[in-house]
């Protein structure tokens, strides 16, 4: 999380996801038409990774519909219950729901009434 969404801010989550996901060449990465996923610096990481990009038709809203989903999710269930002092609080929060709740504990219909993490691991 940062106060601006440019490139740098996306390629560092990017090499973060490769680092701990370790996935297998040609993945199929899909994101919006924003400028930072169009960003030279992070196609290039993309490549390097041997992963393919897919974006968005332009105002097709519906091509991004998972991520939609899971960011309405997360805005009922954390961000609009609470008020946070600072952006470091802000920050621990959203990794806390993210990584200790949305992908092990929450289940989801989608997932045929599983967790995100039980999904990954029955996948592997």
């Amino acid at each position: 999380m940062r106060e601006h969404m440019r490139a740098e801010l996306t390629c560092a989550a990017l090499t973060m996801a490769i680092q701990r996901q370790r996935p297998t060449p040609d993945l199929l990465q899909h994101t919006d038409r924003g400028s930072q996923y169009a960003a030279d610096d992070y196609r290039k990481l993309l490549s390097a990774a041997g992963m393919r990009q897919s974006m968005s038709r332009r105002g097709n809203c519906l091509d991004n519909a998972p991520m939609e989903s899971f960011f309405h999710t997360l805005k009922v269930e954390l961000v609009q219950q609470r008020r946070w002092a600072t952006q470091d609080e802000a920050r621990r929060d959203v990794f806390a729901y993210i990584e200790g709740y949305y992908n092990r504990q929450r289940i989801h219909s989608a997932l045929g009434y599983r967790t995100p993490e039980q999904m990954e691991n029955a996948a592997a």
